[in-house]
């Protein structure tokens, strides 16, 4: 099956770089729903980061705990739509204007990458539109497995006649042109119960991106993607990876592996509840030893027992570390096995970029400096104006990103033909489909 059988997952509106827009985003992730309402103004050049075209200011925040997802994948439809809801409310009264669309992210569902490479003849000698247009078809025209959704397929470089890194061939004397396309891709169940979940909302969906994509357009600093960095986003339930270089996104990755899984290591080890665990896990938890954690007492209430001071436990922090610690060894360790696995190590080398509410735990960027042997910094959402204190912390770095990804979608290729939201292709062949998608596209 093609990537154009594929197109589960709609395509955004390229955004005019002259024009203003009102944008939504959700941030749906497996411990808390953001919904973020902000107004998009064009830019004067210099005004805002590489590759930017607008500047966003934040008119609406909606923050809510998730309900009904596991490792970033819907396992309670009625209670994912309830989270949802209430993020999507909240941020409405603040903003004072009514969500009818928004631009949803995905963390879940197997995130993959898939690379294809294509080579068409240039007709005239010379690099038209329409050359290029031909070889990004035909890159297109490679199968992939059932079961799975496109959500990006990005063009990372073109070649003329064996020379290769061509950023932009139009307008150049060749015979043979060749494009290399990644195209990212999910389960098609995740990616089409998580919609349903958001439709069941009475929101339109106008794209759907990849968790690891948005985080890296909010927190990567100028010339950070062009060097070759890594993005961590390290959420509650999952731990997704992007690869950045030469200024495009080349590899993508998802471990179900998060921040849940060390509060509930702690509340297993510690017998005591997930809300004391993760309230532990927030004020003292560590990565990093210290000759003062043996005296450092924390107390654990027990499950079933009321706060009574005599019926707490108290036991050193040190054993709260040797609980977080592994957890984190293991989640980090699996990231860079699936580097090395394909081939992307040498990238983890110059610089990684940790974003994600798990990154905030004590100690995580001095681990993960050893085990990934890199740089390593905390990303932060960027350029943008009109964040809430809370929303400033590498928690809100997808979020944000989703905003930052209507001024990038043009670079994209693959666009669904129309279809259904099963993927029915009865209706996108005839006619009215036809004549349906025309409307869509032009105005």
């Amino acid at each position: 099956m093609t990537l154009q059988a594929h197109g589960l997952t709609p395509r955004l509106k390229p955004l005019s770089s002259r024009r203003s827009a009102t944008l939504s985003v959700l941030d749906i992730g497996t411990s808390k729903v953001v919904c973020l309402i902000a107004e998009l103004r064009p830019a004067e050049p210099g005004d805002v980061l590489r590759g930017r075209t607008h500047l966003a200011r934040i008119l609406g925040v909606g923050h809510q705990r998730s309900l009904g997802l596991k490792a970033g994948v819907v396992v309670d439809l009625e209670a994912a739509e309830t989270a949802i809801r209430q993020a999507i409310h909240a941020a409405e009264r603040m903003a004072g204007a009514e969500v009818k669309s928004a631009i949803v992210n995905l963390t879940g569902g197997r995130l993959a990458s898939h690379h294809f490479e294509a080579h068409v003849p240039v007709r005239t000698g010379m690099v038209c539109a329409a050359d290029i247009g031909r070889v990004l078809e035909v890159a297109s025209g490679h199968t992939l497995r059932p079961g799975r959704a496109v959500l990006h397929a990005l063009p990372t470089g073109f070649s003329l006649d064996g020379q290769r890194n061509i950023v932009e061939p139009s307008g150049m004397l060749g015979r043979k042109l060749g494009v290399d396309l990644h195209v990212v891709t999910s389960d098609s169940a995740a990616s089409r119960n998580l919609m349903l979940a958001v439709e069941r909302s009475h929101l339109d969906i106008e794209a759907v991106v990849a968790t690891p994509y948005a985080a890296g357009l909010s927190a990567l600093a100028d010339d950070e993607a062009e060097m070759g960095v890594v993005v961590i986003d390290m959420g509650g339930g999952t731990t997704s990876v992007g690869v950045f270089s030469e200024g495009h996104l080349v590899h993508v990755d998802a471990i179900a592996v998060g921040g849940h899984h060390v509060t509930m290591d702690i509340a297993r080890g510690l017998t005591t509840t997930v809300a004391a665990a993760e309230r532990m896990k927030t004020l003292y938890g560590t990565c990093i030893a210290s000759t003062s954690d043996e005296r450092d007492m924390i107390a654990v209430p027990h499950i079933g027992e009321d706060d009574d001071r005599e019926t707490v436990n108290h036991v050193p922090r040190s054993q709260l570390v040797r609980i977080i610690r592994p957890r984190v060894e293991e989640s980090l360790e699996l990231v860079r096995d699936r580097l090395k696995q394909a081939g992307y190590a040498a990238q983890a080398g110059r610089r990684i970029v940790l974003t994600g509410g798990a990154s905030q735990l004590v100690g995580l960027p001095d681990l993960a400096r050893r085990i990934l042997q890199g740089q390593v910094r905390i990303g932060r959402p960027l350029g943008v104006k009109g964040l809430p204190e809370a929303g400033k912390g590498p928690a809100f770095a997808a979020a944000v990103g989703l905003l930052v990804y209507p001024q990038v979608a043009h670079i994209e290729h693959f666009e669904p033909k129309g279809r259904g939201f099963f993927g029915d292709e009865s209706v996108s062949g005839s006619y009215v489909g036809k004549m349906a998608r025309w409307l869509r596209e032009n105005f």
